[in-house]
Formats: structure tokens, C-alpha cells, sequence
């Protein structure tokens, strides 16, 4: 017998009203409403600690073809030995609600254990389609992103404040200090010590680091670093906005005494500008998917405006709302990647020291992963300064 439909309405802050139909959990649900504009890859969008508290509206006509990656009786993730999700970005659904035009029932893919509504509604995550999302969009590029709520036929009335969350980074990031060595590696083989500051990492960060033979120390957002014995310091993504995140920057501007190299990815790009003494800024709509132009403007503030050859455009993964503001970075930082489509800052690093750090993801999960050497560059450093220490 087939489901009966369950009406639902989004309803925004600007008195724009959608309606629709309700999938996975059928209840009410209010977030800031943002959009993201990859074609693939929602498992990993969906459970991505960045989009935390936020109601994520699909650009992408259909969703759901391919199912969830989910073990099939319990709708569980799979983990691998470190207890890292496989398939996801976390553990657990990020985002409070998901908008799209058309949901798929029956998927079709070897991996898939789950339909995307059924898995959301164990995950008491409420959805809502059958809504024209090509006009929410404009609508979200015009006016900028803003609060919105999911009303569905039936369930309790919510409002748009009850959506807010206060600080969206300390719901993310880890309650403990914990160690990851990879696996295959001897016990007492002395490995390159980096710590991340999790304020939300995404899994494939973990992996990729793992992968290139490094001893992670992971720790919350708010740690203080002093009595750690580190070779290298690695600032993760994370949700909201930067300037809520006092601590982290802190210690971040206390890690520039010690010289060790240092490297930030999309949150922590902006952490690390807030530390060196620059400024954030809330973006109208922000960047959101798998296909943002960025530009390698080279060595040199000069080298974006000189028409040199050497300038390359990558590809890359993104998910923020923020940005760093050029003309307050210190003479002695310069911006590294500059945004093709509307020229904002993409990538910052210092000339007096290993500090760098870019808004895009190059461990990119769902990708591209064009950027990912970023991170060897990273690793370089880390082992050469190592290297320069032990001397």
C-alpha cells in the first residue's frame, strides 16, 4: 500500500512561502535556509559538521537515485578500524532539514542499505520536495541566506529563532583529546605528530591525513595547546560564524610564537585570519558545492593583476559562509586563492613564516580533489622543519 503524502510548507524570514510534501521525519523544523549546487554526493553533504543547525535547499533536480550507504537492518554507518564513518562525514545527519525538488523512493546502487528517506527519518531529520527549487534559489542569490521553517500537516508549530543555534562549532567538535596512528604502522616507528583543532573536522581530513603515515592528536575547538609535543598544527572546517570561535583564535595566534607550520582549512582560514589580525565577513549566499573556481594567485600580491602564465584555476569543494576581508590582512600575510566568480579571498598565507590556510577543501568529500597536494605541501613543511629542529 502506498504511503499516504503528508503536506509540508517552508515558510522564510521574508515572508516567502513554498509548499510541498513532507519526507523523512514528518515534523516541523526551523534553520537558516542555505543552498549548495553539487549534482552528487548528498550522503556526505548531509553529514558534513559544517552545515550544522542549517535547513540545505539542493540545487540539483533529483536526489535520493542512489540511496544511503547504511547498514541495511539498523540504517548504522559502516566505520573502518580508527572508528572514522566510511561513507559519511560524520557520524550523525548535520543539517536540521533538506529541501529538493524530487526525491527518489527506490534507489538503484550496490552500496545503497537505505532510500534517503527512510534513513533520515531514523535520523529524525525532516525534509520537504515537490517545491520549485530553481526559484528558491534565486530567490536565496537575491535577498541572501535567512531563516526559514519546515511546517508539516500534523506536527507542532515551530518558530524561526527556535532554529538558531548559539554556537554551532562546541555542538560539533570532539568532548576528548584522542590519538590516531595509522594502521600497518610499528607501534614504535616515531611518526610526524600533527594536531588538528577539530571544530568540526570532516572524516576524509582524518583519512587523508592517515594516509600520508601521520600520528594525529585530535582536540576540541577550545584546547589549550601548551603541554602538547606537536610537529605540526592543522586548523579543521566547522560551522558558524568564525568570530564566536575566541578561544581557537587564541591559541592559534600563541601556536605563530612557536614557528611550527600551520594549516587551516576553510573555518580554520578564517581562524587563522582573525589570529594574524585581519577580518571576517558574512557572505550574501556563501559558497556551497563541488565546483567553485579558485585562482592560485602566486608569490606576490602583484602576480594576480600581471596576466603572468604561471596563474592556475583549480576546481575545488566548498561549504561556508564566511569570508576573510582582503584589505584587513597585516602586510606581512597576502592572499594565496582568489574565488574566479566573485573575487573573494580563497586562501591566505603569511611571508614570515610555515602559516597558510585556504577556504576550500582540498580533501574535498564529495570532491573534487584536484587540491588535495595542498596538503603533502603541508606535510613538506612539517617534516623538513622537523628535520631542521632535530639537527
Amino acid at each position: 500500500m502506498k504511503k499516504r503524502q503528508i503536506s509540508a510548507r517552508l515558510v522564510l524570514e521574508d515572508g516567502g512561502e513554498y509548499s510541498g510534501w513532507s519526507f523523512g521525519k514528518a515534523r516541523s523544523q526551523a534553520g537558516e535556509v542555505v543552498f549548495t549546487t553539487g549534482m552528487a554526493g548528498y550522503p556526505q553533504s548531509l553529514t558534513d559538521p559544517s552545515f550544522r543547525g542549517q535547513i540545505l535547499v539542493s540545487t540539483y533536480p533529483l536526489v535520493g537515485n542512489y540511496g544511503v550507504p547504511v547498514k541495511t537492518k539498523t540504517l548504522e554507518p559502516f566505520f573502518d578500524e580508527q572508528d572514522i564513518p566510511l561513507h559519511f562525514e560524520s557520524s550523525r545527519v548535520q543539517v536540521c532539514a533538506f529541501v529538493v525538488s524530487e526525491v527518489c523512493e527506490e534507489p538503484s546502487h550496490f552500496a545503497s542499505g537505505a532510500p534517503l528517506s527512510l534513513w533520515l527519518e531514523k535520523n529524525n531529520v525532516p525534509g520537504i520536495y515537490g517545491i520549485d527549487t530553481r526559484a528558491l534559489t534565486c530567490r536565496l542569490r537575491e535577498s541572501g541566506v535567512m531563516m526559514g521553517k519546515i511546517l508539516v500537516e500534523g506536527s507542532r508549530e515551530v518558530t524561526m529563532d527556535s532554529g538558531v543555534f548559539p554556537h554551532p562549532v562546541a555542538d560539533v567538535s570532539p568532548e576528548k583529546i584522542r590519538t590516531y596512528r595509522p594502521t600497518g604502522v610499528d607501534p614504535g616507528e616515531k611518526l610526524p605528530r600533527i594536531v588538528l583543532v577539530d571544530c568540526g573536522a570532516k572524516a576524509n581530513i582524518y583519512r587523508c591525513l592517515l594516509e600520508r603515515k601521520v600520528e594525529i592528536i585530535s582536540v576540541p575547538w577550545n584546547h589549550d595547546l601548551s603541554g602538547l609535543d606537536y610537529d605540526g598544527l592543522f586548523l579543521s572546517n566547522g560551522p558558524g560564524d568564525p568570530k564566536a570561535c575566541g578561544r581557537t583564535i587564541a591559541l592559534v595566534r600563541r601556536a605563530f610564537s612557536l614557528g611550527k607550520p600551520i594549516f587551516g582549512i576553510c573555518l580554520g582560514n578564517q581562524i587563522m585570519a582573525l589570529a594574524a589580525g585581519g577580518d571576517t565577513y558574512k557572505l550574501p549566499y556563501g559558497h556551497r558545492g563541488q565546483n567553485q573556481p579558485c585562482i592560485e594567485v602566486g608569490t606576490g600580491k602583484n602576480a594576480a593583476s600581471s596576466g603572468s602564465a604561471s596563474l592556475r584555476c583549480y576546481i575545488t569543494s566548498q561549504n561556508h559562509g564566511y569570508a576573510v576581508r582582503e584589505e584587513t590582512l597585516p602586510k606581512t600575510w597576502e592572499p594565496w586563492f582568489i574565488n574566479a566568480n566573485d573575487g573573494t579571498i580563497e586562501g591566505i598565507r603569511s611571508t614570515q613564516g610555515p602559516f597558510s590556510a585556504v577556504q576550500f577543501h582540498p580533501e574535498g568529500c564529495p570532491g573534487p580533489r584536484d587540491t588535495e597536494f595542498l596538503i603533502d605541501r603541508f606535510l613538506e613543511q612539517v617534516r623538513d622543519e622537523k628535520n631542521r629542529r632535530e639537527k
